[in-house]
């Protein structure tokens, strides 16, 4: 997941699809968002392809090429509608590719069973729940931007590397425990014990 900070405009909106493109090496997965159209700018910006116009010999300043979705792009927005603040109705728009692609990709997805923000949503959750300075409408948020990225790199190191998640535990073959606890890093074969605060603290980091 690319990390970036700043309003929900186009410039950042540009910044976050190019690092995850990045990260993914030019992968273009199902991407699903809400409605705001920054995204489908951005996505055409990184993954599209320049179709040049043809010349009509008539006067005039010529017409700048184009960009196209790429065949592969496959790209949902969830839009939720609301009443009073309470969601009355969601509407799937497909804004690149066929909803034939993307069902296909649905159906081959192992966490999945239907287009949803809920995946973005919950890790929104789970940043709030225990990151302080990403509270709604309190006096934590950080005065400093480079204060506020480092105490969300702290949060997503313990995350990932000290707090055992209940849903990665395996079951023990044999032995006293019935389950071994694990951390996502753990799960991903990155470490292989889970790490404590002073561990965490202490490691120096490589570059």
């Amino acid at each position: 997941m690319a990390d970036v900070f700043g309003k929900r405009n186009q410039e950042c909106t540009d910044e976050l699809v190019r690092e995850f493109k990045k990260k993914t090496d030019c992968h273009k997965p199902l991407f699903v968002t809400d409605g705001r159209d920054e995204y489908a700018e951005a996505l055409l910006r990184e993954y599209g392809i320049c179709l040049p116009v043809e010349k009509t010999g008539k006067r005039g300043r010529p017409r700048k090429p184009r960009l196209i979705a790429p065949p592969g792009l496959n790209y949902v927005q969830v839009v939720k509608h609301r009443r009073k603040g309470r969601v009355i109705k969601i509407e799937k728009r497909l804004v690149f590719g066929t909803w034939e692609a993307v069902n296909q990709v649905i159906k081959e997805s192992p966490v999945s069973n239907a287009v949803n923000v809920a995946f973005v949503e919950n890790t929104n959750l789970i940043s709030r729940h225990y990151n302080r300075r990403l509270t709604r409408k309190t006096i934590s948020f950080s005065k400093k931007k480079q204060c506020h990225v480092m105490q969300y790199a702290l949060f997503k190191a313990y995350y990932h590397l000290v707090k055992p998640h209940k849903g990665l535990r395996v079951k023990e073959e044999s032995g006293r425990r019935r389950w071994r606890q694990r951390t996502p890093l753990m799960s991903a074969g990155i470490t292989d014990h889970i790490w404590s605060m002073s561990e965490l603290f202490h490691y120096r980091n490589p570059r």
